[in-house]
């Protein structure tokens, strides 16, 4: 499981820096982004940027797979949260890593632009499950843009649209005792407001090769597996305005028959996610060189 934006915090690429199969992850990515990840992840502005922090988290993703997979791990699928998913094509090796960067800081940019066009927010609520908040969402939107951007678990979504709209969506939930929390994001990401943003990505994605994953991906967009690159390449070019199935996928690959689920990358709140939508199931976080090590050889 690779994290996304919202998982970024400082000093968080300084674990990965001397380990030989990250170190040359962070290496490839600072020379792709032309800036030096470990440095910059280092830097509380820098990881306030769409600019640099999809980059590096990106980039630091890949560097917690490629030493979980040197530690002797193995794999039967993979699934990213939002951004993440970007990691998980290179983890299957569909993408090249500096390809994927090069995706991500068009991404990244084309988001930004969107986001000055027409202004949005998102807001996570608590406690509350898709199908409820999307009633919810049906009560307030009145003319505005207002969708569940994020299917996280059945006790969380996030909520994605234009300032006003989700201002009145927190009022309401706030009457129902459903917690919101506003969350620190440049725009209303994962909704139709970021629709300027599907022209140059689908241009920076068709511009690099795809080729055949080593095992599936579970694609935000269905939460289905996926496994035809062309299929994939398609679904990509919805990711920025479509809602993040994250429960599906996570029951996607449970189903396909995984017990363990490892996040690879800063933080834990995929971890945290897992524990809730497959219980059953063992989740790990692996954040240093050691997590990674640990977890490989209890696997083996």
């Amino acid at each position: 499981m690779f994290p996304g934006q919202g998982s970024q915090f400082a000093g968080m690429a300084d674990a990965w820096a001397s380990h030989p199969a990250s170190e040359a992850v962070l290496e490839e990515a600072s020379a792709a982004l032309h800036r030096d990840i470990v440095e910059g992840s280092r830097d509380e502005a820098a990881l306030a940027t769409t600019d640099f922090v999809q980059p590096a988290i990106l980039a630091l993703d890949v560097a917690a797979f490629r030493v979980l997979r040197d530690e002797g791990a193995t794999f039967a699928g993979a699934a990213g949260h939002s951004l993440g998913e970007f990691a998980a094509l290179v983890a299957t090796e569909m993408l090249e890593l500096t390809a994927a960067i090069e995706i991500v800081i068009v991404r990244g940019r084309a988001m930004q632009e969107a986001s000055e066009r027409r202004p949005g927010t998102m807001t996570a609520l608590l406690g509350v499950g898709p199908e409820d908040a999307a009633a919810l969402c049906d009560e307030v939107r009145g003319d505005d843009v207002l969708i569940v951007a994020n299917e996280n678990s059945p006790q969380q979504v996030v909520l994605s649209g234009s300032v006003p709209a989700i201002e009145r969506a927190e009022a309401l939930a706030s009457e129902r005792k459903i917690r919101a929390v506003r969350l620190r994001v440049a725009g209303a990401f994962h909704s139709p407001l970021m629709e300027a943003a599907v022209e140059p990505l689908s241009v920076a994605i068709d511009s690099v090769a795809f080729g055949p994953p080593r095992f599936p991906i579970a694609s935000n967009v269905t939460g289905e597996l996926v496994e035809d690159p062309e299929e994939l390449r398609a679904l990509l070019k919805r990711h920025v305005i479509s809602p993040v199935r994250w429960e599906r996928s996570a029951r996607a690959l449970q189903e396909a028959g995984a017990n363990v689920f490892v996040e690879a990358g800063p933080g834990d709140v995929l971890t945290k996610l897992a524990k809730r939508v497959v219980p059953s199931a063992r989740a790990e976080a692996v954040g240093t060189p050691e997590d990674a090590a640990t977890v490989a050889s209890s696997l083996s």
